[in-house]
């Protein structure tokens, strides 16, 4: 039996070291905000010369931030939630079913991962101007369901993957309806997908900017588009305080969903055994 050539010692020790680089390079700027959150003067500067939690008060006390902060709550939850009915819906009927353009709804479904959020964003804003609608919550929720809704139907696509149809064939032999077999035997299966792509549809409605900022208004302005606001008009470390409590949530969310559902394996890339 033949042994393989260890490797030099040198490149054993280069690649973890290329990798801890890499990671140190990508998470220098959020170090960086983070240690200038805690600064006590009302500038941003590095590294603090004094420190102070003001700035996470103020972040978690100013107005336009709490309006913010409910705005993107209300939009984030109709619309993942709208996303994954549709989502689901949609996976089901590509995975499982043969028709005419299935190939040109797939794209169509997934065109928002190509297409810059600006683009539809001013889209939407001069398709309502034209009909005399109003930029509501309903134009907000409508141009978010359109965003998140390729990682809903990706999940989603993933869990059918993984799911043995053979369970299901064996509910229907046993006399279930197709509805109960839906609810029964399929939805419990594909729960995991289910919630991770609601998961990642929240994060990115949450956090989504560029699109929102054409449909929003002062009464519908989400909590990034607040935060743009804030920064045109100050320059203290607010933001950096509301960004580690933003990056804290979102990092504290996958942990859990990971820990629970293996996100890994949600999005095949990792192999289920």
């Amino acid at each position: 039996m033949k042994h393989r050539p260890s490797l030099p010692l040198a490149l054993r020790i280069a690649g973890p070291a290329l990798i801890v680089l890499l990671l140190g390079f990508v998470l220098l700027p959020v170090i960086v905000v983070t240690i200038a959150s805690f600064n006590e003067k009302a500038l941003l500067s590095f590294p603090p010369q004094s420190w102070s939690l003001k700035w996470f008060e103020r972040a978690l006390t100013y107005p336009d931030f709490r309006g913010g902060f409910r705005a993107s709550i209300i939009a984030t939850l109709w619309s993942s939630t709208i996303a994954l009915v549709i989502g689901t819906g949609m996976a089901i009927a590509i995975k499982r079913f043969e028709f005419p353009g299935k190939n040109t709804l797939e794209a169509i479904l997934l065109s928002p991962l190509v297409i810059p959020h600006f683009t539809l964003g001013l889209g939407l804003l001069i398709l309502v101007s034209q009909l005399g609608a109003g930029r509501g919550y309903g134009l907000l929720i409508a141009c978010h369901v359109m965003l998140v809704l390729p990682f809903v139907l990706r999940s989603v696509y993933v869990s059918m993957e993984n799911l043995d149809e053979r369970l299901e064939q064996v509910a229907s032999s046993l006399g279930a309806s197709p509805v109960r077999v839906l609810f029964t035997i399929t939805v419990p299966l594909l729960s995991p997908g289910l919630f991770g792509g609601w998961l990642f549809a929240a994060i990115m409605s949450f956090s989504e900017f560029t699109a929102s900022l054409f449909v929003t208004t002062q009464a519908t302005q989400t909590l990034p588009v607040a935060m743009y606001n804030y920064v045109r008009e100050y320059a203290d470390p607010t933001l950096a305080a509301l960004s580690v409590l933003y990056i804290f949530t979102t990092a504290v969310a996958l942990i859990i969903a990971n820990f629970f559902l293996g996100l890994g394996r949600i999005l095949n890339i990792e192999e289920s055994h």
